[in-house]
């Protein structure tokens, strides 16, 4: 393997998901020869004491043991919001070091997270079609093959080269443009599956301000892939609804591997199976969600 590619990873106001995520990611072997990198977001303005203590007590963990190798902490007395925080930390760290990492504070990691994602960086680093590596897999219903690729970029556990983020559009309006001038946002709601569009709208909108929703288009427009992992190697424990972005549900929920998953060649493109059983998972979300909302109607009215 060459050499280890540099982690990431976003903390912001919850310490007992920071020390979880960290707990997990000291645990994968190749943790103690890493570099880690700890953007500690500031409070917002106005923020009360009991936010401003949340964010004490997390830079208490950060700080609490030797989490790898060797760790680089970098705390912002402002807030500069998710969005903010990411684009400039994965800029500077991967224009540093050519790849990287990327986690946030809320993400729990299999002891093969690190070899998977290093391994992967290493294989495709030359390969101009894949843009990206993803740790967690939707707990989609089918067997998936040990790794395969699909069209764009996700954000739950992700690696890529610097290579790749130059390409990244933060202009949330051109790349609406330009989805809608080429006639690919049904295509890139997973052919009307999954409201891809209507979240990059609402990001223009300032409705959210996500990166994500950026990152995942500007690798669709460019025709590029990401490797995705048959056994989901990460875990969101942030959507038990204290989060900013993220309200409560289960529907993410998947099982960690505690087997490796290993790198292997496949043929570098879409895997339509892999694609219908995505669809097949992101209509049963839709469908989730229209029925809680039925739901609170009808229970509103009685």
């Amino acid at each position: 393997m060459n050499r280890l590619a540099p982690i990431v990873l976003f903390v912001y106001n919850r310490p007992e998901l920071a020390l979880k995520t960290l707990e997990c990611l000291a645990k994968n072997r190749e943790a103690e020869n890493s570099i880690l990198y700890i953007y500690s977001d500031g409070p917002k303005a106005g923020a009360g004491e009991s936010h401003q203590g949340k964010i004490e007590q997390v830079r208490k963990v950060i700080r609490s043991k030797q989490w790898c190798k060797e760790i680089n902490i970098i705390e912002s007395e402002k807030n500069k919001g998710l969005a903010n925080s990411i684009m400039d930390g994965v800029t500077s760290v991967v224009n540093d070091h050519g790849k990287i990492i990327v986690m946030e504070d809320d993400l729990i990691t299999s002891p093969y997270f690190l070899k998977f994602m290093n391994e992967a960086l290493d294989y495709y680093e030359s390969e101009e079609k894949v843009i990206s590596i993803h740790g967690y897999l939707y707990p989609v219903i089918g067997k998936l093959p040990e790794t395969f690729f699909l069209k764009g970029a996700d954000c739950w556990g992700w690696a890529t080269w610097k290579r790749g983020w130059d390409l990244f559009e933060k202009d949330g309006s051109r790349l609406l443009k330009e989805l809608r001038d080429k006639k690919m946002e049904y295509e890139f709601d997973y052919n009307g599956s999954y409201p891809y569009s209507k979240m990059l709208e609402d990001q223009i909108a300032g409705k959210n301000d996500s990166w994500a929703i950026r990152w995942n288009a500007s690798a669709f427009l460019k025709n590029k892939l990401t490797l995705y992992p048959g056994r989901s190697l990460t875990q969101n424990i942030g959507t038990e609804g204290d989060g900013t972005h993220m309200s409560k549900t289960e529907l993410y929920n998947t099982e960690i591997s505690q087997t490796p998953v290993q790198v292997e060649k496949i043929p570098v493109e879409p895997n339509e199976y892999a694609f219908k059983l995505f669809r097949v998972y992101f209509l049963s979300i839709q469908l989730n969600i229209f029925q809680r909302i039925v739901n609170r109607l009808l229970w509103k009215k009685r």
